[in-house]
């Protein structure tokens, strides 16, 4: 089976999205009868696809992931498209991201007490830049986890899009290392839980990039939500 990747590169100006599959632009077409002739002798399955990143604002980022599947059950052995069926079946894919989720939190938790550690130190403000630095590293690390390769200014858009709403809650932590001792054990509190909350919301986030489905901030923003205040039990000083 050969498969045929970048469409969008050749779709007719302006075109802001994917067309209904399979793509039915004139262009595009001549391009993939001519590689089905070049390439006739070797394969006899072609198969147009399309992978994006989300930034691209291609909608879905796995275009052309069904016919993919489907073409790939007619070709392999019975047992063996019963697998790939599986792996890309809902419930399936399910599973997969509670692994990955598992062993994200590894990292998760590893972050968490670093970040928890800078935050105790009794200096309201100047421990500010590194705990970011430390979250944004640790977006970049759970991208990687999950295939998703991303620049550490994307990864500080991540963070940004998020946890944006956590800001002023950020300020207070910061403020309240005036009370000296309670203080920064109050911070270093809400500084782990923060961190664990957004890594969790994080999984979620490249765990929809990962499964083709474009990441809805409201969920996401939910399940950052729903994770701060479970940490806030776990983490509580």
């Amino acid at each position: 089976m050969l498969t045929v990747t970048c469409l969008h590169e050749v779709y007719p100006n302006p075109t802001d999205d994917h067309p209904e599959y399979p793509p039915e632009y004139e262009e595009l077409n001549r391009a993939f009868a001519n590689i089905q002739k070049d390439f006739g002798e070797l394969c006899n399955s072609f198969v147009l696809l399309d992978f994006t990143l989300e930034e691209d604002g291609y909608n879905p980022v796995f275009y052309g992931l069904e016919a993919f599947r489907d073409n790939l059950a007619e070709l392999l052995p019975e047992a063996e498209a019963r697998t790939i069926h599986r792996l890309l079946d809902e419930e399936a894919r399910e599973q997969l991201g509670n692994i990955y989720r598992d062993v994200g939190r590894r990292y998760i938790l590893s972050f968490t007490i670093m970040a928890a550690t800078v935050a105790a130190v009794p200096l309201p403000f100047a421990t500010m830049p590194v705990l970011t630095t430390l979250q944004v590293s640790m977006v970049g690390l759970l991208g990687n986890l999950y295939g998703q390769t991303i620049s550490p200014s994307q990864a500080a858009g991540v963070v940004s899009a998020i946890g944006g709403g956590f800001v002023a809650q950020a300020v207070g932590r910061e403020l309240i290392k005036f009370v000296p001792g309670f203080g920064s054990a109050i911070a270093a509190s809400w500084a782990a839980t923060y961190t664990w909350a957004l890594g969790e919301s994080t999984c979620v986030y490249f765990g929809d990039l990962m499964g083709g489905k474009k990441p809805d901030p409201k969920k996401i923003q939910g399940v950052m939500q729903e994770a701060f205040e479970l940490a806030k039990e776990r983490f509580k000083g």
